[in-house]
């Protein structure tokens, strides 16, 4: 069995201290940084924009996994590669030509994400889910932090496991969203390869002890 992945979300970090929480991560046991980018259209909140992922990129020492909730991804895709994202998720709802997106990214070297909003159906992606890297379900409503688990998730990881089983592909299936020590074991039990965690890693006491707590739980 593949070793499950735990990915803070930068955006629960301390702004005011970014290069610390950033260096906090490379020293704990998680696996990814997840950077979540928004454009306050595609979703109602602003997060951050080019310069501080380039500051995030300048000391991040793992892999980088950048979120666009934004209009029009394909606009910039050439500019998160050359930034440094090594895995570039786009929304489903965000992009019409989602089979062209997905090849613009992987010809920028980097691995492709779709992430889909709690109302879409996983289903909508099998005749591309052999070009996807990473399927990220949010499973709370995406454009802000802190909000509560949505339980349908569980039905949602298991069905699309179901999916990418029966196509034989081999697409990581990535939760973003209210996860917590209390819902991980379930959430992986269903089929999930990696786990999002923002509020409840930064406002964690102790942070590296939290991460280290979600991975081996993740991995148990």
């Amino acid at each position: 069995m593949s070793t499950k992945l735990i990915a803070p979300s930068i955006l629960a970090a301390d702004f005011g201290n970014l290069q610390r929480d950033v260096e906090m991560v490379n020293q704990s046991e998680a696996d990814w940084f997840h950077i979540d980018i928004m454009d306050g259209v595609f979703v109602p909140n602003i997060s951050y924009g080019m310069p501080v992922l380039q500051a995030i990129t300048k000391h991040a020492e793992k892999t980088i996994d950048v979120h666009l909730m934004i209009v029009d991804p394909d606009r910039y895709i050439k500019e998160f590669a050359n930034l440094g994202a090594d895995n570039l998720t786009v929304h489903y709802e965000a992009c019409t030509h989602l089979h062209r997106t997905l090849q613009a990214i992987k010809a920028e070297g980097m691995q492709a994400g779709v992430a889909i909003n709690p109302h879409t159906s996983v289903d909508l992606l099998k005749d591309v889910i052999n070009d996807i890297d990473i399927v990220c379900i949010m499973s709370v409503n995406p454009g802000f932090g802190g909000q509560s688990f949505i339980e349908n998730t569980y039905q949602k990881v298991q069905r699309l496991k179901e999916l990418i089983v029966t196509h034989n592909a081999s697409t990581l299936i990535e939760i973003d969203g209210g996860v917590t020590n209390e819902n991980a074991t379930q959430l992986i039990k269903a089929g999930a390869d990696v786990l999002v965690a923002g509020s409840y890693v930064f406002k964690a006491k102790d942070q590296k002890e939290t991460i280290k707590d979600l991975k081996k739980l993740a991995n148990s």
